[in-house]
């Protein structure tokens, strides 16, 4: 039997469709091409007035109020307007008496996320509000304004019917109550009516039991700080006085 040499050729090589593969310097171009096609993807608002720039046409409109004082939402009760919607909801809840934020220490309720963060420092002890002149600690950014008087003497309101002046508006409304005798604060319980809001939310506390002034020596609670104060008196050997603060 002859044997049938065969010669030994080279395997060919199949052709290669695939692309070359991209450069570093290619695949950084594309990411930016990439980028820019998102931002001219998005349409940006912008406030001719100060320059904010918003990615909705409804927040520029809502924020073009800030600018124009427009307050478009008004409340069914007692009229009062508003620039934000989610302003005036807050401030219905004064009518309906909803108090959807709890204190987790004492359970203490209120209508508005930053009262409640400010009822929690009495607790924590927390001053957030400093006096950048003499450095005096504040649990409300209204108490810093007031005490800043002492520093700057600037007092921009000023009462109509006596002349006295203040610092903040709020003073300045609170105040006019002695002229006109007006008590705004109603008691749900028994009715009883005050000219400051802090005033009946102390009288409350006859009702509610609620006692958020804890001393830190023995843990003895009071319903007022004042009360708390005096207690403190019997820790620190202070002299003490005939008559209880109120």
């Amino acid at each position: 039997v002859q044997k049938q040499e065969t010669e030994a050729f080279p395997a060919r090589e199949e052709n290669d469709h695939s692309e070359p593969e991209p450069s570093s310097d290619q695949k950084k171009s594309d990411q930016v091409v990439a980028g820019l096609r998102v931002q001219n993807s998005k349409t940006v608002h912008l406030c001719s007035t100060c320059g904010k720039k918003c990615n909705r046409m409804e927040n520029l409109k809502q924020h073009m109020q800030i600018h124009t004082g427009e307050k478009t939402h008004s409340c069914s009760t007692c009229w009062k307007n508003f620039t934000l919607k989610t302003h005036l909801n807050e401030h219905m809840r004064i009518h309906t008496g909803d108090k959807p934020h709890s204190c987790s220490t004492c359970g203490k309720r209120f209508s508005l996320a930053a009262n409640l963060r400010a009822h929690i420092t009495i607790h924590t002890g927390e001053k957030t509000y400093s006096c950048s002149t003499c450095g005096k600690g504040f649990n409300h950014k209204t108490s810093l304004k007031i005490h800043m008087e002492l520093h700057t003497g600037e007092k921009q309101y000023s009462c109509s019917s006596c002349g006295k002046r203040f610092s903040v508006a709020s003073s300045l409304t609170r105040h006019m109550q002695i002229h006109t005798g007006e008590k705004p604060h109603c008691c749900s319980t028994c009715g009883k009516r005050f000219s400051r809001k802090s005033h009946m939310n102390r009288h409350m506390r006859i009702h509610t039991g609620e006692k958020p002034h804890c001393c830190s020596t023995c843990g003895k609670r009071f319903s007022r700080k004042s009360h708390m104060n005096r207690h403190m008196q019997i820790h620190t050997g202070e002299n003490l006085h005939s008559h209880w603060k109120l």
